[in-house]
């Protein structure tokens, strides 16, 4: 490509965004690096462009002076002005040089103690020209309203984050067709004729909408689903027939139908006549485009699935484009591209807001976004007087969205996709449980790892395991890790109790598992814990209940963990205190991969329980926790955690008492009162515990622990090799020739006794 030469006085051509252009003369500039242009903001509003944005420059020599040039100012910067504006400011400011211009653009003039914004509204020669001494300038009209301007500046392409792979699609199929329409015909191929945008809500189809018209230049015309919908027999199509004529009158033009759904649902579904007739009229309208009417009909919505097949097909909607949920990377754009405007403190660090924010789409953001703003505004509060009718300058210079305020801002959003399913990231981290050291090893191996370090496992070539079973007896902490694994790794996590799956009403039941699959699928990474998974896991049990919804659930749920996507990161937890009877169709690997057993806590554990417990209560110092570890053996976690409120109720009571007793006291004997006025520590005192001890009571008897341990056993020497499996050559210490020589002979040996139970 040939360098462009350009000297000092030399008039150029500027081309920026949304199809927009303008003209200025070269001035050398030493501090300006080799390949960057300066331009002051007034040329950046004209050509759409911020600092750091790409231009292209073009020469253009046959510019000619101008013979009449007619200007008007915006009213908002002429409020208060008296007198001649050409005199005042028009006629100093062309005198000082030869000023290019451009019809429509805005220019900027500062005299006096004021600057006042003008908009070119015609130029003799068209388009074009530079003001020479002998132009004439008219200044005569009505200022023109800001209003009309700032449509102008609706949005762009740069307003649209985290959809670069569809963004690039969609310009393809709208941009190619509308500005060059010759590409087409010399290939000879139709050029397409309509988009379907479909994808979660908040992710921005309307959006882009706008931005491709806004940046073609082209007529838009937008249909409010509901909107063409009339009470009179005829008129809904009616409606529909018109908005097609006047794109057609108007092309190149882009007709948008939003909420597609409402206004062309599947014709056998509905009962209506009137919906039936508008999906038919639909059809025949985007049949009857002419190929070069230059009109692109695109559709929005959320129930792609709820939309008449007819439609669906190559000639009406030739490409269905699928706008997810962004990416980490993604939402890193769609926060930048909402907080351009924000004043920001130097500590924000929106890469880590963008990691923290699984499954938000970008109104989600935008949301968060104002909230952090909010935040910022109720810490000035206090100094902010609402009577004023101004606010203090400083006060306004002061104010800054912190990180913190990011932070608290993330604790109250959660991502749409999961409004109606109670969606959290728990607040129960791995202080809070006592013990337990190597299943929380196991755990984070299984599900934090494969969040924070994928590229480990591309390059080991194994994929993550997907689910985990936790069994035990009760109180011992499984519901508590699956919540702490999901704070760690700041996952979404969903909690399902199992009985609330199932309906009465047939398939129902199924239905609600693929929901809840499609919500952790759309909000990945996130956590699935099913607790009590025995009771919808137990095929065959439930012939007379429920018409058999047990067992549909259970096969809904294996076929959806096979299909999990392996590029969504979803686990599933789940929790049981009878494993006896789970399917084994669930226990295989690839479905729940790891089995655990969480035992009765041992005297190391149950110390650290009690630790965990009252890390944040007052204690005496003569509480011996090791001791109480000690003497309550074959208490679960569970049971410790009674004993420790029970304790501390006791120490409220004995508080409160006091409190009585003192107010009491004050009032019959005031004088007295003031002089031994000692106040006492309120602490937990080991008397509290021995009271609490006489009422502690395990809720695991020893027969339980007995059948647990013998199922943990069994699941492990059945299924498995045995702790003392070694290849041939490496005999184990102590192990015969003969069983060295076939280490399988003793796993097939094994009784194939799974149930202990019966």
């Amino acid at each position: 490509m040939e360098r462009l030469q350009l000297f000092r006085g030399d008039t150029v051509l500027l081309k920026g965004k949304k199809r927009k252009d303008t003209i200025c003369t070269v001035l050398a500039d030493d501090t300006c690096e080799e390949p960057k242009i300066r331009m002051n903001k007034t040329v950046r509003k004209n050509l759409r462009v911020r600092l750091g944005d790409v231009v292209s420059v073009h020469q253009c020599p046959d510019v000619k002076y101008g013979k009449r040039v007619h200007t008007l100012p915006i009213d908002d910067t002429v409020e208060g002005i008296t007198g001649n504006l050409f005199d005042a400011f028009l006629k100093p400011y062309f005198l000082e040089a030869y000023r290019p211009l451009r019809k429509g653009d805005l220019f900027l003039v500062r005299g006096g103690m004021r600057s006042v914004e003008f908009k070119v509204i015609e130029t003799d020669p068209a388009e074009y020209c530079i003001v020479a001494p002998d132009t004439e300038i008219f200044c005569d009209g009505e200022p023109v309203k800001r209003e009309d301007e700032e449509r102008l500046d609706d949005v762009g392409y740069d307003d649209v984050g985290g959809v670069r792979k569809q963004m690039a699609q969609i310009r393809e199929l709208v941009e190619l067709p509308l500005r060059h329409p010759q590409l087409f015909k010399s290939i000879g191929v139709k050029p397409p004729k309509g988009i379907l945008l479909f994808g979660p809500p908040g992710s921005g189809k309307t959006l882009i909408a706008r931005a491709v018209a806004n940046e073609t230049g082209a007529f838009f015309f937008l249909i409010n689903g509901p909107e063409i919908m009339s009470k009179l027999a005829g008129e809904s199509e009616s409606n529909l027939r018109k908005a097609f004529e006047e794109a057609e009158k108007n092309a190149p033009s882009i007709i948008f139908i939003d909420e597609i759904d409402s206004i062309a649902p599947k014709r056998e579904k509905t009962n209506g006549e009137v919906e039936r007739r508008i999906v038919s009229q639909l059809l025949t309208l985007m049949d009857g485009l002419k190929s070069r009417a230059h009109v692109i009909v695109m559709g929005a919505t959320n129930r792609p699935n709820s939309i008449d097949p007819a439609l669906r097909r190559f000639g009406r909607f030739d490409r269905e484009i699928d706008i997810g949920v962004p990416d980490e990377v993604g939402r890193l754009e769609v926060l930048r591209i909402h907080t351009k405007n924000m004043k920001l403190a130097e500590d924000v660090e929106l890469e880590h807001i963008s990691r923290d924010t699984h499954g938000y789409v970008g109104a989600d953001l935008a949301a968060l976004c104002t909230e952090a703003a909010l935040q910022c505004i109720r810490e000035k509060m206090d100094i902010i007087d609402l009577e004023d009718e101004t606010i203090d300058a400083e006060i306004l210079n002061s104010m800054a969205v912190t990180n913190d305020h990011f932070k608290t801002a993330l604790t109250t959003s959660n991502p749409s996709a999961l409004r109606e399913t109670v969606v959290e990231v728990p607040n129960v981290s791995w202080e809070d449980i006592g013990g337990l050291e190597n299943v929380k090893r196991e755990l984070q191996e299984t599900v934090q790892y494969p969040v924070e370090h994928p590229e480990k496992f591309e390059k080991f070539g194994m994929s993550p395991s997907k689910g985990v079973l936790f069994y035990g007896p009760p109180g011992c902490g499984k519901t508590l890790l699956a919540k702490a694994i999901a704070n760690e790794c700041q996952a979404n996590f969903i909690s399902i109790k199992g009985p609330e799956l199932l309906t009465m009403w047939f398939g129902e039941s199924e239905a609600n598992v693929r929901e809840i699959f499609d919500k952790a699928r759309g909000s990945a990474p996130c956590v699935l814990f099913f607790d009590e998974l025995d009771s919808i896991v137990q095929r065959g049990s439930s012939s007379g209940d429920a018409g058999g919804a047990a067992d549909r659930v259970l096969n809904q749920l294996l076929t959806e963990m096979d299909g999990m996507n392996a590029k969504k990161t979803v686990f599933i937890i789940g929790a049981t205190n009878r494993p006896d009877i789970i399917d084994p169709a669930l226990l295989r690997p690839g479905r729940l991969d790891q089995l655990i057993y969480i035992p009765l806590p041992d005297v190391e554990s149950r110390h650290q329980i009690f630790k965990a417990c009252l890390r944040k209560s007052p204690l005496a110092k003569d509480i011996d926790l090791s001791a109480l570890a000690k003497y309550t053996q074959g208490f679960s976690g569970a049971d410790i955690t009674e004993i420790c409120q029970r304790a501390c109720k006791y120490a409220i009571r004995e508080n409160i008492e006091k409190d009585i007793e003192r107010e009491r006291r004050r009032k019959d004997n005031p004088e007295a009162m003031e002089e031994d006025e000692v106040d006492e520590v309120a602490e937990i005192r080991a008397a509290h515990f021995e009271e609490s001890m006489k009422y502690a009571r395990r809720s695991v008897s020893d027969a339980d622990i007995r059948k647990y341990q013998a199922f943990a056993q069994t699941l492990q020497q059945s299924r498995g090799f045995g702790s003392e499996f070694r290849f041939p050559d490496q005999p184990a210490a102590g192990a015969s020739s003969a069983a060295a020589a076939d280490p399988f002979a003793s796993a097939a040996a094994a009784a194939d006794d799974d149930d202990l139970y019966s």
